[in-house]
């Protein structure tokens, strides 16, 4: 039982769950600041966040369970190496996407009317390299919401952090998912699959990704002229910056040898965000 969970685990990345999370929970939080917030509902918005990416990460294996057995980076995952069923896989997303719903639907009808959207969200990313090359902003996209869904589920109303922070987000995870794309730039012209790196290359797509972060700290900078928060906040923030300059700096158009430490890296970004934006709130 323990090894097919551990299997399970592996399958969805449970531990990549420390990217987008944090961000949903500093979005309640924000919320909470006007709206009074239990420690039962941030329970159910991380089930909410939980079970979303749950879903997420299933239906993307599916989906790319050919081209990942094909591809040397990614043929040691679950479905190639048949140490779990395709079926087990179906059912991990289902169940994963009922639970999703449920848990919307005692957040509020707001969130329980939006879920379908965001499971649609989640899901088009998955798909998207079939037919864009802006892939990686899809997938900005699909984590962005993350905040938003935070922000509604904790009782606010709209306004310009929840905004703000959805950017700051999204650029954020289009920013790292063009390094982490570099790695697959001859595998995926091979099958005609589409990518930024793959159609612009990857020296000009280190630039974009640059861009992109540069967009992101600005955008979370920005939330300090919209919201009351103290100055621990913009600490926090210029904290994420030298984070993600480290991270560009371990990636060169030449070397890619260390893309996956890079990569590894922004789970620091999300937890040191949502630490010192919880304590500049609620730290006095």
């Amino acid at each position: 039982m323990l090894s097919r969970i551990r299997v399970y685990g592996s399958f969805v990345r449970v531990s990549h769950t420390v990217f987008a999370l944090p961000f949903a929970l500093s979005g309640a939080l924000m919320a909470a600041r006007s709206v009074p917030i239990t420690w039962g509902r941030v329970g159910w918005i991380v089930l909410a966040m939980v079970t979303a990416r749950t879903a997420a990460m299933g239906f993307n294996r599916i989906v790319d369970a050919e081209y990942d057995a094909e591809n040397p980076r990614t043929a040691s995952r679950e479905l190639p190496r048949n140490v779990m069923s395709m079926w087990e896989a179906v059912w991990i997303v289902v169940i994963a996407s009922a639970i999703f719903v449920a848990v919307a639907w005692v957040l509020g009808p707001l969130c329980f009317a939006l879920s379908p959207v965001a499971l649609c969200i989640v899901f088009w990313y998955s798909l998207a390299k079939r037919f864009t090359t802006y892939a990686q902003l899809f997938l900005g996209l699909a984590l962005g919401v993350a905040p938003v869904g935070g922000w509604l589920a904790a009782g606010g109303g709209w306004g310009w952090p929840p905004i703000l922070l959805a950017v700051g987000t999204s650029m954020w995870v289009a920013g790292f998912d063009i390094l982490y794309a570099c790695e697959d730039v001859d595998f995926d012209r091979s099958r005609g699959l589409n990518s930024i790196p793959a159609k612009f290359g990857i020296a000009k797509s280190l630039l974009v990704s640059r861009v992109f972060h540069v967009i992101a700290v600005m955008s979370l900078a920005a939330i300090a002229l919209v919201l009351s928060v103290g100055l621990l906040y913009l600490v926090g923030v210029t904290a994420v910056g030298f984070l993600l300059t480290y991270e560009q700096s371990m990636v060169k158009s030449d070397d890619l040898s260390r893309v996956k430490q890079a990569f590894d890296l922004n789970g620091w970004v999300g937890i040191v965000y949502l630490i010192t934006t919880a304590v500049s709130l609620y730290g006095n």
